[in-house]
C-alpha cells in the first residue's frame, strides 16, 4: 500500500462531497464526508497503516469513510469519486474552487447559463450575466470576479511550507550525485517568502544538469544558477538577495574574488552580516549602514505555545493530550485557546463548557507543575466589535484571543472600525490573526494597519503572528511598525493538534523577515514573567 498523505484523503473526500451536492445526491451522505473531510485536514491525523477497524474508531469517520480512506490509501481515488468525475465536466470542477459559490451555484451555473470554467465564468461577469440570476446579483458577482482573479494571479505558486523538506531534500541529492558540498538553496526560498513559485538553486557543475526532470519529480519549477569554486560565496550572496537589497549594499562596487563564506562579503563592504531571510531591501538596509542590526528571534527563544484548540471545539487532540505533547517539546506553557459560543461551526463553548474546562485544567495544573496550562478563549469578535461573552465569563480567563472569524467582506472602514472596538475591550489581550488572510486562498479583509496597530499601542493588546504557514498573519512586512510602537507579537501555532505546535517554526521564518526580536515577542517570555504581563493587561 502506497504512502497517501491526510491533506490528499481529506481532499478526495471533500472533492467527493462536493461534487455529489453538484448532482444533488444523498444530503446526510454529503454531510458526513464534508464534516469528516474538514477535521481531518484540520487535525492532520496520522492514517497511514491504521487498519479499517482502528479507522473506523475515529471520531466522525464510521464504517462507509474508514471503507474509503483504504480505497484512497490503496488506488489515489474511489469508485464513487471516479464515477462522479466522469460525468463532470473538468471546468465545472476547476469552478468548484472559486470563492465565494458553493456547488448548488455551480451547478446553477452550468445548467442555466452553459459555464463550464472559470475563465468563461470570468467573461460572463464581465457581461454582467450573473446579475439577475436568481440567488446572485451584482455583489455576488463581484465577488466571484474577484476570486477569480486572484486565483489566476496566484497560479503556480506554493506555500514555504509545502516545498521547504522537498527542496532541502534536492539539495543533499544534488551534493551526493555530484560529489560536491557546493549546493544550496538561493532566490526567495532561501529568503523564506511565505509564498514561492520555484526551488532556486547554485550549483557548482561542469555539467548541465537536467532541471525539467527535478522539476517533475518535486511538482514546482527548478532553477538552477551555475557557478565554479571561486566565485561560489560571491553568486550565492548575489543570487539570494533581493535587487534592492544589493543595490542598497553596493555590492556592485564589490572585486569578485575567492570569498570563503557570505560573512567575508559583507565585511569587505564594511557592512554587518545580514540573514539571508532579511536581504529584501525593505527594512533592514538603514539598520545595515548604522551597523545596528538586532539579534533575531530563533524558535529556541520561544518559552511557550499561546492560541491553541483541544477536543473541547474543534481540536484533535484532548487538553491533556495537548499539554503533555507542549511539555514533552520543552515549553513552559500552554494557552489553550478553544473557540467561542458563536462559533457553533467549530464546537465553540458555551458558559456552561468554560466552567468544565477550567475545572480540568485545575486538576491538570497540579500534576503537571512546574508546566502551567493558561484559561484563555479564542473570542469571536462580533460585527459591532464586541466580543462574544458577558463581562462576568470574560473577566474568568487569564487572556483572551479576540478574531474575526465571519462577514469578511466589511469595507476598510467598518472592519477596521471593527477591530479597533475589540482592541478597546478592557479584557482583550491579543489580537488574532488580524487581516483574517489564507495565503493563496483568499486575501485578508481591508483594513488600516497603521489605525489598528496605534489602537494596540494605546489600549496594550499584543497582536498574533499566526504561525500556520497558510495564515502568517501579521503580515511580516507590518513587525517593524508594530516594534515602532511598542506593540508586542506573540507567534501563535493556533494548533488544532499536538503535531500543530511544530509550525512555530514557520511563524518564526517570517518573523525574522520583519526584524522581530525576542524582547518584542510575547511568548519569548518565561512562565513568571507571562503570568505577570497577563496580571497587568
Amino acid at each position: 500500500m502506497s504512502t497517501i498523505s491526510t491533506e490528499t484523503i481529506a481532499d478526495a473526500l471533500s472533492l467527493t462531497a462536493r461534487l455529489m451536492e453538484l448532482h444533488e445526491e444523498n444530503p446526510f451522505k454529503i454531510k458526513s464526508l464534508a464534516n469528516a473531510a474538514f477535521r481531518l485536514s484540520k487535525t492532520q491525523l496520522e492514517l497511514n497503516g491504521l487498519s479499517n477497524e482502528e479507522l473506523e474508531k475515529i471520531e466522525g469517520i464510521g464504517k462507509s469513510i474508514a471503507g474509503k480512506i483504504i480505497e484512497i490509501q490503496q488506488s489515489g481515488s474511489t469508485r464513487e469519486l471516479d464515477v462522479l468525475l466522469e460525468k463532470t465536466p473538468k471546468g465545472v470542477i476547476e469552478m468548484l474552487d472559486v470563492k465565494g459559490i458553493g456547488p448548488k451555484k455551480v451547478a446553477q451555473l452550468w445548467h442555466e447559463l452553459h459555464v463550464e470554467s472559470p475563465g468563461e465564468l470570468l467573461y460572463a461577469c464581465y457581461e454582467n450575466r450573473l446579475v439577475d440570476l436568481k440567488g446572485f446579483g451584482i455583489k455576488t458577482q463581484e465577488t466571484v470576479k474577484k476570486a477569480i482573479e486572484f486565483k489566476l494571479s496566484n497560479a503556480g505558486k506554493f506555500h514555504y511550507a509545502s516545498v521547504e523538506k522537498m527542496a532541502l531534500e534536492l539539495v543533499e541529492k544534488l551534493k551526493k550525485e555530484l560529489h560536491t558540498k557546493h549546493v544550496c538553496l538561493t532566490g526567495e526560498i532561501r529568503r523564506k517568502n511565505e509564498v514561492i513559485d520555484k526551488i532556486e538553486l547554485l550549483v557548482v557543475s561542469a555539467e548541465k544538469i537536467d532541471s525539467e526532470k527535478y522539476s517533475k519529480e518535486t511538482g514546482i519549477a527548478v532553477h538552477i544558477e551555475y557557478s565554479n569554486h571561486e566565485d561560489f560565496y560571491f553568486d550565492l550572496l548575489r543570487t539570494s538577495s533581493a535587487p534592492k537589497h544589493l543595490e542598497g549594499i553596493q555590492f556592485d562596487t564589490l572585486q569578485r574574488k575567492n570569498f570563503t563564506s557570505e560573512e567575508e562579503i559583507y565585511t569587505a563592504l564594511g557592512l554587518p552580516y545580514v540573514e539571508p531571510e532579511l536581504r529584501e531591501g525593505f527594512i533592514e538596509l538603514e539598520p545595515v549602514r548604522k551597523n545596528n542590526i538586532p539579534r533575531l528571534i530563533e524558535l529556541s527563544d520561544l518559552k511557550g505555545a499561546l492560541h491553541n484548540h483541544s477536543k473541547y471545539s474543534d481540536g484533535l487532540n484532548t487538553l491533556s493530550e495537548m499539554a503533555l505533547y507542549c511539555k514533552e517539546l520543552g515549553y513552559e506553557y500552554l494557552g489553550i485557546c478553544d473557540h467561542s459560543k458563536t462559533a457553533v461551526y467549530a464546537n465553540g463553548l458555551t458558559e456552561e463548557r468554560i466552567i468544565q474546562q477550567h475545572a480540568e485544567i485545575d486538576q491538570l495544573n497540579k500534576t503537571l507543575a512546574p508546566f502551567k496550562i493558561l484559561k484563555g478563549i479564542e473570542s469571536d469578535i462580533l460585527n459591532d466589535g464586541s466580543l462574544d461573552y458577558s463581562e462576568d465569563i470574560l473577566k474568568t480567563f487569564d487572556f483572551i484571543v479576540a478574531s474575526v472569524h465571519q462577514n469578511l467582506k466589511m469595507d476598510e472602514e467598518k472592519a477596521t472600525a471593527r477591530l479597533i472596538k475589540a482592541i478597546e475591550n478592557p479584557y482583550t489581550t491579543i489580537l488574532g490573526h488580524p487581516t483574517g488572510r489564507l495565503l493563496l486562498g483568499r486575501p485578508g479583509y481591508p483594513i488600516n494597519h497603521k489605525k489598528v496597530i496605534d489602537a494596540c499601542a494605546a489600549n496594550k493588546v499584543i497582536i498574533e503572528l499566526n504561525a500556520h504557514p497558510y495564515r502568517l498573519d501579521i503580515d511580516w512586512r507590518w513587525i517593524p511598525y508594530c516594534i515602532e510602537k511598542g506593540v508586542m507579537i506573540s507567534i501563535n501555532p493556533d494548533a488544532h493538534a499536538t503535531r500543530g505546535y511544530h509550525d512555530m517554526y514557520y511563524g518564526v521564518c517570517v518573523a525574522r523577515k520583519g526584524m522581530l526580536t525576542a524582547a518584542m515577542c510575547l511568548n519569548a517570555m518565561s512562565l513568571a514573567e507571562i503570568e505577570k504581563c497577563f496580571s497587568v493587561l
